[in-house]
């Protein structure tokens, strides 16, 4: 049994069993990754995969566990490198990290400016999702760390840290009335359409329940997942924006009013993740240590 072999059966199974995209990813011919799963169903001695005509289907039992193991071995193997690396100082490398649209536009940048400045030679990939889709690859160990705010808690695999609070805001543009308004109330935001994020991200769930609460329902015209779609529409007119209280910039959108919602909706912590048995190296932590240092500040402003 070779790494190779393991690596081709979770590359295979992580593309919808597609060998020739499997291949791809691997930059390998397509016979070579056949020839790695048939190695391993010998030498196993049963079938891993599902199969209809030449073409591979799913898993077989057997298969979903092999691919568990396979991975936990091949996390392990790369954690062992790991820790070679580190172990002759090596300052170069690649760090992946998963965020969802709105880490990735309004927080990750002062973290990134400082990252790179310490570790010029650390090639950086932010790749972008849903929570779920971030949970997903963080534990398939196809990205390093994940941030995010909903969903990483909830996954015994994964270290989470939590890092930041935040809160919502309502933003209109000037002259709507809901600027004006002496106080404001789940009630008097139903007045009026809605534009906010969809069911998954940045802290919707809480922001359905408040009004669920109070036997309220909302009236949302529109979802999103990325904060600058909710401005866009926001500035058509088709109704006020509830966006995360950080993604408010007062320069560049100084064309739009905002006011605080913190004291209706439950406060939302944004955290980092990473595998459990996984070997961070030194520019890893650093980056966790970054942000860390960055959400500090977050959280100063928010008092």
């Amino acid at each position: 049994m070779e790494l190779r072999q393991l690596r081709s059966l979770v590359t295979v199974a992580d593309n919808g069993f597609s060998v020739s995209r499997a291949a791809e990813g691997l930059n390998l011919v397509q016979s070579a990754v056949s020839q790695h799963l048939k190695q391993l169903e010998d030498e196993l001695g049963t079938r891993l995969f599902l199969r209809q005509g030449k073409r591979l289907a799913g898993l077989t039992e057997a298969g979903a566990q092999v691919v568990t193991y396979a991975r936990q071995t091949l996390a392990g193997a790369a954690s062992i490198a790991a820790v070679g690396r580190d172990s002759t100082g090596q300052t170069s490398g690649t760090l992946r990290i998963g965020a969802t649209h709105t880490q990735a536009r309004y927080v990750l940048p002062p973290v990134m400016r400082r990252f790179a400045a310490e570790f010029p030679l650390v090639q950086v990939q932010i790749h972008q999702g849903t929570p779920g889709q971030l949970v997903d690859l963080v534990v398939r160990d196809a990205v390093d760390l994940a941030i995010c705010t909903e969903a990483l808690g909830n996954e015994p695999a994964l270290e989470a840290v939590h890092c930041y609070r935040w809160n919502r805001c309502a933003i209109a543009p000037l002259g709507h009335p809901l600027l004006a308004a002496p106080a404001i109330t789940l009630e008097l935001l139903c007045e009026y359409p809605m534009i906010t994020y969809v069911f998954g991200f940045t802290g919707r769930g809480n922001f359905s329940t408040a009004f669920a609460r109070q036997g309220l329902s909302p009236r949302v015209v529109l979802s999103a997942a990325d904060t600058d779609v909710i401005k866009t529409y926001v500035r058509e007119g088709m109704g006020i924006g509830i966006i995360a209280d950080l993604a408010y910039e007062p320069t560049l959108d100084a064309d739009l009013g905002r006011r605080d919602l913190s004291h209706l909706f439950p406060w939302e912590v944004t955290k980092v993740a990473y595998l459990r048995e996984k070997y961070l190296q030194r520019f890893q932590r650093r980056f966790i240590e970054l942000f860390q240092e960055e959400s500090a500040q977050l959280n100063r402003r928010v008092r």
